[in-house]
């Protein structure tokens, strides 16, 4: 159990920094388990992240069980190289596969597949996940870039936050989007309700993402096919928005209605264009993956 009075240093800092500085956990971590009433303080449970604490208050909580998770290589893994050199790989992520190992999920993911081919991404990033910039669902396919050294990795985290990073999906959601193009600004946090679902909060994090209709089709059910762009990179950013202006990816059991999957079987959403600046030499960089053959036979039915 951490049990402390916080010393003269931490005081007016946020109550998920506390946390997590005291535990040795993620921010996310930390705000979970402010969020689930797990940390007390002077007796009482807090469950708002962003408080301020005050020196000389009593804090407790119960410190988190870190999973030691051994990585195996696995060339059984298949998905596509598009581009490597001496820093970066680019790949294209066929759907159904996780990009790496966590709860219910120990092997065949990305990050194995990965470790098969360059073995030498141990140990870059986060354990756990190494070599990893960003993520995809596991729904989703699309383009991710790996880090294959320390260096690479270090510039690509910061140009994501900086969003400096272009990412391009094409989505096919329910519904008639009116509007040929607009911008969705809605700040995203983790659901009150259910701690494994995204949701549009009030005191979420920032969130911006741009689309533009390429089709419509008004035939039953009437669907929308879209261009969209992260401006930032929230956890299922781009399914969480469109669902919160009515208009719910396909395929989405999470944010849409499973029952209008129109015989499509998974999430309707493809990372088609990657650009970024090379993290050594500087050099634009820009990839672009076909739309999949599920995803073009559904295009094809709806808007021939």
């Amino acid at each position: 159990m951490i049990d402390e009075i916080l010393p003269d240093a931490l005081d007016g800092e946020r109550l998920d920094r506390v946390v997590a500085m005291l535990d040795g956990c993620s921010r996310s971590v930390a705000a979970a388990l402010i969020a689930d009433g797990k940390v007390a303080i002077d007796g009482d449970p807090v469950t708002q992240r962003s408080i301020r604490v005050t020196a000389g208050q009593h804090i407790v909580f119960a410190p988190t069980v870190v999973e030691v998770v051994v990585l195996e290589a696995d060339l059984e893994v298949e998905f596509e190289v598009v581009y490597s050199d001496e820093h970066v790989i680019v790949v294209n992520k066929p759907a159904g596969l996780i990009v790496h190992p966590g709860a219910g999920r120990p092997d065949k993911t990305l990050v194995n597949g990965l470790l098969a081919r360059f073995p030498e991404i141990d140990g870059v990033g986060q354990d756990g996940r190494p070599g990893i910039v960003h993520r995809l669902d596991g729904e989703t396919s699309g383009l991710l870039v790996v880090a294959r050294t320390t260096e690479a990795y270090d510039v690509l985290t910061a140009a994501m936050a900086q969003h400096e990073v272009e990412r391009v999906y094409a989505a096919v959601v329910l519904g008639i989007v009116d509007d040929d193009r607009g911008v969705i600004d809605a700040p995203i946090g983790r659901s009150t309700q259910r701690r494994t679902r995204m949701a549009v909060l009030a005191d979420g994090r920032h969130a911006r993402t741009h689309y533009e209709v390429r089709n419509r089709t008004y035939d039953p059910p009437a669907v929308s096919y879209l261009r969209c762009q992260l401006e930032t990179g929230r956890t299922h950013q781009i399914r969480v928005h469109l669902s919160a202006i009515g208009h719910p990816v396909l395929g989405d059991p999470t944010y849409g209605d499973r029952n209008s999957k129109d015989g499509f079987s998974r999430v309707a959403l493809h990372a088609e264009r990657l650009g970024f600046e090379h993290p050594i030499t500087g050099e634009a960089m820009v990839f672009e993956a076909p739309i999949p053959a599920d995803l073009a036979e559904l295009l094809a039915q709806r808007f021939s």
